[in-house]
């Protein structure tokens, strides 16, 4: 079977790149708005299902891979910030805080029509930040398009004094362990040799 990742994101794609398997991709096109009164595990695993099918309808033989994130302050979901203003208050409300982010992964098999979703959560405890501190990392990693304004792959990690969970990728968007749990439940293991 083939692999699909239904994503536009390029941090999902490299994370995919792991399993040194061929995929392709495509953005699923829906609305991503929260519907009223849904918790966060509720609206990622909707989202990430949403996304599988809206690109399992255009395939065959295919393992549709799709994935959402949103990440929480107390419970307030912190979105992408798109300003470098929005990212400082971001961070400056993180500060010294623990941010929970939850990825709701979802598998469908367009030959079967199974559908598997997964809710992974992962935490990070943040450093007390200086405004100073917070300019000078918004300027050097740019993290505008990244939920909580920070890029753990890069000078992020040095943002955090801890971090929580049994799978890094989920901090990243992309649930490695569970995705392959996903997949070997398919009959697809990233450990045997697959032909297209």
């Amino acid at each position: 079977m083939k692999l699909m990742l239904a994503s536009s994101s390029p941090y999902r794609a490299k994370i995919l790149q792991q399993l040194k398997q061929p995929f392709d991709i495509c953005a699923p096109d829906i609305d991503e708005l929260a519907q009223p009164e849904e918790n966060t595990a509720d609206y990622v695993s909707r989202l990430a299902l949403a996304k599988a099918r809206a690109v399992a309808n255009q395939c065959k033989n295919t393992l549709v891979i799709g994935s959402d994130q949103a990440c929480t302050l107390n419970g307030l979901i912190l979105g992408k910030p798109g300003t470098e203003d929005a990212a400082r208050k971001q961070l400056k409300m993180c500060s010294g805080n623990w941010l929970v982010f939850h990825t709701g992964l979802a598998l469908v098999n367009t030959e079967t029509t199974t559908e598997q979703v997964v809710v992974e959560t992962y935490k990070v405890k943040f450093r007390q930040l200086t405004e100073s501190q917070i300019q000078t990392y918004i300027r050097m990693d740019q993290p505008l398009d990244c939920a909580g304004s920070f890029k753990v792959e890069s000078l992020g990690i040095s943002l955090f004094t801890a971090m929580e969970g049994s799978d890094y990728t989920t901090l990243l968007g992309l649930p490695m362990i569970s995705l392959v749990t996903l997949l070997e439940s398919e009959g697809f293991s990233p450990l045997l040799i697959h032909e297209a």
